[in-house]
């Protein structure tokens, strides 16, 4: 049983999806034989895209699920990064995909993407893993307290409220608050960093954010990193992380660890001002170098771990 929703224009249409292991919301756009399928981090739904038209080049499928609290699935369904990992499985079977070209987790989506390679090797081929969370603690103690606070279930709407103001009437303000705690460079740096047609997706973007109930439960999760780490050790796919030395919201760290545990890893490093890769000057560099590793593995022009 599925249904559909439309949203609005900034907005992607999803369908939602009763399994046996509870409600999932998700959007899939078919193009090609080859589907990939996202597990994003924070704030983000299955409505929300970032950074997919690396997918759409190659004619790769797109599956995107709204992790557990985000969008229309509860917080109930799946329950853990395993739980869910076994979600998207059943809704791969639900859909009639019989083989993901690759899992690809961003941010805190990273854990779920781990786990979906490691318990499904028979489905998924590759991993590829964007400004991810890794077996590290995670987020920093005040980053943790703020957020608890910030986006707990009775002020997230609030809070979002003020976010998408800031976007309508100041936006250099909001881009100012929000790439505060994603770099390490001083912020008004990051903020005169971004191009004109970075500014155009960004603030449409931020004003479509919402963390529901999901970011709540990702900051309990992900402070334990003891499955993440076995999940990784179990990866027998090829997998290519990136992420950014100029990253605060996950650090530079957490990839590096990621490629150590990861049995087949490369390394790729960004040259991007924040946790926002997809907006750094070396974008379309590494755009090419995803669109080899979801054709032929891994390049060999990326940084060997």
């Amino acid at each position: 049983m599925s249904s559909a929703r439309s949203h609005g224009p900034d907005e992607h249409p999803t369908e939602l999806a009763e399994l046996a292991a509870g409600r999932v919301e998700y959007r899939f756009e078919r193009r090609g034989p080859n589907t990939v399928v996202v597990f994003y981090g924070g704030h983000m739904r299955a409505g929300l895209s970032l950074g997919e038209e690396v997918f759409a080049e190659a004619g790769c499928s797109v599956l995107v699920p709204s992790r557990p609290g985000y969008g229309r699935t509860p917080v109930s369904t799946g329950g853990s990064a395993a739980g869910f990992a076994d979600v998207t499985a059943a809704l791969c079977a639900h859909l009639g995909i019989t083989e993901v070209a690759a899992a690809v987790g961003v941010s805190g989506g990273g854990p779920t993407a781990v786990a979906m390679a490691a318990l499904h090797p028979a489905l998924v081929w590759r991993l590829l893993l964007q400004c991810a969370v890794g077996p590290l603690p995670w987020p920093d103690r005040r980053i943790r307290l703020g957020a608890q606070i910030v986006f707990a279930p009775r002020a997230e709407r609030v809070s979002w409220a003020l976010v998408h103001s800031l976007m309508r009437y100041a936006p250099d303000a909001g881009l100012r608050m929000l790439l505060r705690d994603l770099t390490l460079l001083p912020v008004r740096d990051a903020v005169a960093g971004l191009r004109p047609e970075d500014r155009a997706r960004l603030i449409p973007l931020f004003s479509r954010m919402r963390s529901g109930r999901g970011f709540s439960r990702d900051l309990k999760e992900l402070a334990t990193t003891g499955d993440l780490a076995g999940h990784a050790g179990q990866v027998s796919q090829p997998a290519l992380v990136i992420a950014t030395r100029q990253d605060a919201a996950v650090r530079f760290a957490h990839a590096q660890a990621l490629a150590g545990a990861l049995p087949h890893a490369e390394l790729l490093e960004s040259r991007a001002d924040s946790h926002l890769i997809w907006f750094g000057r070396d974008w379309p560099l590494i755009a090419e170098q995803i669109h080899a590793f979801l054709t032929d593995g891994p390049s060999r022009t990326s940084q060997q771990r």
